[in-house]
């Protein structure tokens, strides 16, 4: 599969992360059909579509999106709680919870529904991709690759995407491809089995053991250090005061 040839995109998985990465790919122009377990479940990621802080209405009244385009993209998303509406998806991006044995189920699951020359993409936060791909046929290893957005993704900007030694060319260029359509700032990364978390996870936890250790020691606060790495590196947000730490506000 090329990159060219990806037309209509399958969100396995909803909520806040499948809901906009669902936003973001209806937007580039993509066919996209998000699959979860409810009509429950599938109204609240309608819902963070289109209504939410970060949805295309919103999106619409701050100036980000002209109505005109919201329309055309909020045509092109749809939900289904059948797995078989999936079928003929040329890409099925996964989003369900950060469980590798669950993403394993799902992925065998979608293996036996999807087209064989569709593309399969985890939206993990750090699982191997090859272990993800571990219960898939052979055949489809090389329409594998990983695809981490950040939340919230309509407006983060970063996406990682990720190889493994398995990945045809193609299927990197596809994914990447499709990632910067929906523009988002690509790195790309190789998968290391034996580790959790690829660029940003594993440098942020590299950071944050260290601020933990000064705390430790006695050498700062936490209010201290957050201070600091928000107004000498200019971080949004620090690691501590509340969720995701403290927020510029010196």
């Amino acid at each position: 599969m090329k990159f060219e040839d990806v037309k209509k995109i399958g969100v396995l998985g909803g909520g806040v992360m499948g809901g906009g990465i669902a936003q973001v790919l209806a937007i580039a122009g993509y066919d996209v059909v998000v699959r979860d377990l409810t009509d429950e479940i599938n109204e609240q990621t309608r819902d963070a579509v289109f209504e939410s802080k970060w949805g295309m209405k919103r999106a619409v009244e701050v100036g980000k999106l002209e109505f005109d385009k919201c329309y055309e993209a909020m045509q092109r998303v749809s939900f289904t709680t059948d797995l078989n509406d999936l079928a003929d998806a040329d890409m099925v991006i996964e989003a369900v919870p950060e469980k590798l044995e669950l993403k394993q189920q799902v992925f065998a699951e979608l293996d036996e529904v999807v087209k064989p020359e569709a593309i399969f993409v985890s939206n993990t936060s750090g699982f191997v991709i090859e272990e993800i791909a571990q219960d898939v046929l052979e055949s489809r290893k090389q329409l594998f690759g990983g695809m981490h957005f950040f939340n919230p993704v309509p407006v983060m900007k970063a996406c990682e995407v990720i190889y493994t030694p398995h990945t045809s060319q193609d299927t990197i260029d596809a994914v990447r491809g499709v990632a910067e359509k929906a523009g988002k700032a690509v790195s790309m990364v190789k998968d290391m089995p034996g580790t959790y978390g690829f660029i940003v996870n594993r440098i942020y936890a590299a950071a944050r053991r260290e601020a933990d250790k000064l705390v430790e020691d006695g050498i700062a606060t936490q209010e201290d250090i957050d201070k600091a790495m928000i107004t000498g590196r200019n971080w949004p947000v620090g690691f501590y005061a509340g969720r995701g730490g403290i927020g510029k506000q010196w």
